[in-house]
């Protein structure tokens, strides 16, 4: 069996670690900042928005995958992967459009997250109970 779909999930989130990484680099090298945020507000928020997505993806990434491993039809994987992504997206857009401020998109990044989540070990557990 192949993880190809999951692992597609996975690749296009290492893409969005190295956008999010970039940006705090950017701004620490524009603002001549080596650790912490220097009470810069833009450092600050582009941080957390890599921070959250970096405390976020394992958890993610290891349950889609074993959903695909266990036999969830690829339809679905592709649905919360996508939902991933996109929760992801909106996320980061959010958080840093709002800068760190109530945003719909960093509302509805983190509401997307938590339901593939829950949806993911929901299903996980379900596959260990045989249902």
């Amino acid at each position: 069996m192949t993880l190809m779909v999951s692992g597609l999930y996975a690749g296009l989130t290492a893409l969005l670690v190295l956008a999010l990484s970039y940006k705090v680099v950017k701004f620490r090298r524009a603002n001549k900042i080596g650790i912490g945020d220097g009470d810069h507000q833009g450092l600050s928020v582009a941080i957390r928005a890599h921070g959250n997505l970096i405390e976020n993806a394992p958890t993610v990434l290891i349950l889609l995958v074993l959903a695909e491993f266990n036999g969830m039809p690829m339809y679905l994987v592709h649905c919360l992967g996508t939902a991933w992504i996109v929760a992801r997206l909106l996320h980061a857009i959010g958080l840093n459009q709002g800068k760190g401020d109530y945003h719909f998109g960093r509302f509805y990044g983190v509401l997307i997250t938590w339901i593939v989540l829950l949806i993911l070990a929901v299903t996980n557990i379900g596959f260990f109970l045989g249902l």
